[in-house]
């Protein structure tokens, strides 16, 4: 999806997939309270799979996501994330992080906040994509660019497991 056409990490790593969780009968019970855990939102952004921009893999596949980095407090409605990019310098870490977001956006309900970060020291430009990813408004204008949206949306199509 990169407009350069040249990929700016053409060999990346690629991990094994943590696989769906096994669900009990009451995760399955509409009546019993279930509270968002750390691993219902991997599994939101994982096994209904973002795809990287550049690469027909998963960020899971790319160790762009881990569970690790997930922090999900139900009763304050707060969910963190934290994302590694594949090189420190990837032009795409913006974009990606925008996707992690639309799709939790997306899938969460509207009482939490969500907070979508890069991953310590592992950017150069860390700083500048996490107040951009922090910025209400800038996400909003983002996504009022409708060929960028589009893009977004490319990144959150379900691919075949």
């Amino acid at each position: 999806m990169s407009g350069s056409g040249a990929l700016e990490n053409a060999n990346p790593l690629i991990f094994q997939r943590s696989g769906a969780r096994l669900l009990t009968a009451s995760d399955e019970d509409e009546d019993v309270h279930d509270p968002i855990d750390d691993r219902e939102i991997f599994d939101i952004l994982v096994v209904m799979s973002i795809n990287d921009p550049e690469h027909p893999l998963s960020l899971e596949e790319l160790n762009v996501v881990e569970q690790v980095r997930v922090q999900v407090n139900d009763t304050d409605s707060t969910v963190g994330i934290e994302f590694t990019p594949t090189i420190p310098h990837c032009s795409m870490a913006t974009l990606i992080g925008l996707s992690i977001k639309v799709k939790l956006l997306r899938s969460l309900p509207d009482r939490f906040k969500i907070d979508v970060h890069i991953t310590p020291g592992t950017h150069a430009s860390e700083d500048a994509v996490n107040k951009q990813l922090a910025d209400k408004e800038r996400v909003a204008a983002a996504l009022e660019n409708s060929q960028l949206l589009e893009v977004v949306n490319q990144c959150l199509s379900t691919k075949s497991l």
